[in-house]
């Protein structure tokens, strides 16, 4: 990971849609409801979405690939972490 400041051009092999199970364990009852809201937030180039489950703002994957570092903040769809 990076640190703050620190850009990259190696994001981890996923798709931006997917993020990393260490991240969102697709087991998780609320796992495609998550998808769906990080989808149409993706499609609509929001910088984020309402959590289903407890209402907190989360950062598309596609916020954090277009900021371009890691801040390590544990970021649900972060594209640097590898699965």
């Amino acid at each position: 990971m990076n640190e703050p400041g620190q850009t990259t051009t190696d994001l981890a092999d996923r798709p931006l849609s997917s993020p990393a199970r260490s991240r969102l364990d697709p087991n998780r009852a609320d796992y495609d409801a998550i998808l769906a809201a990080h989808g149409e937030a993706m499609s609509l180039d929001r910088p984020g979405y309402l959590d289903p489950r407890s209402g907190l703002f989360v950062m598309t994957a596609k916020y954090h690939a277009d900021r371009g570092w890691c801040c390590n903040s544990g970021c649900r769809h972060c594209p640097f972490v590898a699965d």
